[in-house]
């Protein structure tokens, strides 16, 4: 799995923002609030409360030093702008989610509700099954998570059934199951082992089987595929030491080789996911610019048993006890020419758009995760009682329960209705795979930190503690450290805020972001403002009155219908909202981090209501019980909205920004005095340097499953 770190200094950039006006201090739209303390508090702290030792001193004992010189040491514009350049730039596709944050609700392009192929159902379903029965026989969740090892009979089980070619077309050995399906088995598989479904999602959503379907040659794909979906595992390796979500100054080289015949890999990656039992690798590194050649970040496959790789050691986690993740150096590793993909330079592009479909895979082991909780928690609350009532009859827990059940009803419909719109390639879903990536790993955390309350001092004991009594081992504690890394891989929550906010806010950029660049000259700017007006002129008139506002709108919907109507009154309220603060900040936009925060949050709650309503309502006649938890969802997610809406304009951000500054300076530092703090004889950061590791390896191989009996 990949993992991204918290945001730096920086996130995606805003290459300036659309304006029409400058505003000082004014009231909020939409009478949502109070505005913001004036401009002062964004001051940086006074020179009396930063300490010597914050103005140029050398580093503390312990500091990171400098990065090696094969880093890439890059100012924050250089970093923005290579961000920004791996950014899929057209749309050449509709987009519900791009259309919502422009105020524009198209319920169109998700209703009617997406059907799967008939053929392809069939055909998952006969998998589904017996992968369900391997599952339940021959997987001990349990012994995975003691052992902290997923046994190699498991590896082999589900190469025999083809677990490992689910996303791998069928003409290269593999299932070719659709996104729907392929989803629904990583739910199946993370709710025995998680671990097991980190194996699975890494390997075939970012793993070298997606990079080579979208962007490979014919040649790789024949070559490397059917290897892969015979049950070959790979890997994803991005991150290094000190480069997380900053990829600008990735360190990891590929220099050419003198007679062109391919490269030579030094550096080493961090959290490679697979990577201590992967046998084919995906890895980024950077190839140096020069004549007639363009270089830059290139994604190569690599055979993991190459001579210069060294697995240096695996990584230990406080959840996904089983997964095998590793440190992983490369020293003159030769990787031929043949093995790039996609081209030179192309490798952060390739990246981000495999994982505009990869990111699914972590929210379906979210709505697993809610599955098995909502499961956990009925069942106890029934069978407990306090005060002479069923714990779940008390309003207390009644509130928890009836947020977990409609949580995980509005997770699974974001995910399924994204699989279903990907399935169908006539959608751009790299707005809502992004939302329901942040959406379910966040509330995931939410329903499991609930579970724990609702089991009580049980829900706070492990599994083997509660069976050496007697009691039924649910491994409520396990489902919290489990859940909790995805909020941080695939994007950080931060980071994928302001993913999912530069997208939000393309269409203004596009017509107006010259206007604040720097670099645009005189011409560029007047052509910007010239643009601005004749988009401007059409589209802030449609924010002012909408469809929500007539009371029989969308009547077909029902008891829905209002949930519907309100949902498009606030995506012109959002759209209204931004179009102001983008007015009011201009440039400085891109630091209005929990602002922009806000504004994706309101977005994810506004998909998520309206795909459960479209979905109930294509449902009513089948599963008539839906209706009632799109409706309790929808009534949870309004208080949500209208709380986010109202923290837009009236929140502590700026003076949390001037109290970060002092903390950081260390004006603060006497409150950490009587307790004992980590030891600072170790960096931050290991520091690391090229050349030969020397290091034992540690890399684990599978056996390949022996041959079916006669």
């Amino acid at each position: 799995m990949l993992f991204v770190e918290h945001v730096d200094a920086s996130g995606p950039r805003f290459e300036g923002a659309a304006v029409t006006a400058t505003h000082n201090s004014r009231p909020a739209p939409d009478g949502s609030g109070a505005d913001q303390p004036p401009p002062s508090a964004d001051a940086p702290p006074a020179a009396a409360d930063i300490p010597p030792a914050a103005a140029g001193n050398p580093p503390a004992a312990g500091a990171a030093g400098p990065l090696p010189t094969e880093a890439g040491q890059v100012s924050e514009k250089e970093a923005r702008q290579v961000a920004e350049a791996a950014r899929e730039s057209s749309w050449d596709r509709p987009s519900f989610g791009k259309e919502l944050f422009l105020g524009r609700f198209r319920l169109d392009l998700i209703n009617p509700w997406p059907r799967s192929d008939p053929a392809d159902v069939a055909r998952a379903d006969e998998f589904l099954g017996r992968f369900r029965e391997f599952l339940a026989s021959d997987v001990d969740g349990a012994a995975i998570e003691r052992d902290a090892s997923i046994p190699d009979e498991v590896f082999q089980g589900m190469a025999r059934l083809g677990a490992f070619g689910m996303k791998i077309d069928r003409s290269y050995g593999g299932l070719g199951l659709s996104n729907l399906h392929y989803c629904r088995a990583l739910m199946l598989a993370g709710s025995v082992s998680p671990a097991i479904g980190a194996l699975l999602s890494a390997h075939q959503s970012i793993g070298v089987p997606q990079p080579l379907k979208m962007f490979g040659t014919a040649a790789q794909k024949q070559h490397f595929l059917p290897r892969l979906a015979a049950g070959e595992v790979s890997a994803f390796l991005l991150t290094e030491p000190d480069v997380g979500s900053d990829p600008a100054r990735l360190a990891t080289t590929a220099e050419p080789t003198p007679d062109g015949t391919g490269y030579r890999l030094n550096g080493v990656k961090l959290w490679a996911t697979n990577g201590t039992v992967a046998s084919l690798l995906v890895v980024m590194a950077r190839v140096p610019a020069a004549e007639g050649r363009r270089g830059g970040i290139t994604a190569f496959v690599v055979e993991g048993d190459t001579e210069g790789i060294t697995v240096e050691r695996r990584n230990a986690f406080i959840g996904l006890r089983g997964l095998e993740n590793s440190l992983t150096r490369f020293h003159d590793v030769f990787v031929p020419k043949e093995n790039v993909i996609g081209g030179e330079g192309k490798g952060l592009k390739i990246a981000l758009t495999t994982l505009n479909t990869g990111r699914l895979s972590l929210p379906a082991m979210c709505v697993g995760a809610g599955k098995w909780a909502l499961n956990v928690a009925r069942e106890w609350a029934v069978d407990r009682v306090q005060w002479g009532r069923p714990v779940g009859e008390h309003e207390a827990v009644a509130q928890k329960l009836s947020f977990i059940a409609a949580t995980t009803y509005g997770m699974e419909t974001m995910l399924d209705l994204c699989c279903l719109l990907a399935d169908d390639d006539r959608n751009d879903i790299r707005i809502e795979a992004a939302l329901v990536k942040l959406y379910a790993s966040e509330m995931a955390w939410k329903i499991a930190d609930e579970l724990v309350q609702i089991r009580g001092g049980r829900g706070y004991e492990t599994a083997d503690s509660l069976a050496a009594r007697g009691e039924r081992p649910a491994a409520v504690e396990q489902l919290l450290r489990d859940l909790r890394i995805n909020r941080i891989f695939e994007g950080s929550t931060e980071i994928m805020h302001l993913l999912i906010a530069r997208e939000a806010v393309d269409a203004h950029l596009s017509v107006a972001g010259d206007i604040i660049d720097p670099d645009a000259g005189l011409g560029r700017k007047a052509k910007a403002g010239a643009r601005a007006g004749a988009f401007y002129a059409k589209w802030l008139p449609t924010l002012a009155v909408g469809r929500g506002q007539r009371p029989s709108a969308y009547a077909e919907f029902g008891p829905l219908a209002g949930h519907l109507r309100q949902v498009e009154r606030a995506s012109r309220k959002l759209a209204r909202s931004t179009f102001y603060a983008m007015s009011r900040w201009q440039g400085k936009m891109e630091r209005k981090q929990a602002f922009l925060g806000r504004v994706v949050d309101i977005g994810a709650e506004l998909f998520a209501m309206s795909a459960v309503c479209v979905r109930a309502y294509a449902e009513r006649d089948t599963r008539p019980e839906n209706v009632e938890l799109a409706d309790l969802f929808c009534r949870q997610a309004r208080v949500r909205v209208d709380a986010l809406f109202a923290a837009l304009w009236d929140n502590t951000d700026s003076v949390d920004t001037v109290a970060a500054k002092r903390i950081l300076a260390g004006r603060y530092a006497a409150l950490e005095d009587g307790v004992i703090t980590p030891a600072d004889d170790l960096p931050w950061v290991a520091p690391w340097s090229p050349g030969p590791s020397t290091a034992d390896d540690t890399r684990r191989r599978i056996p390949p499953p022996p041959p079916p009996s006669s």
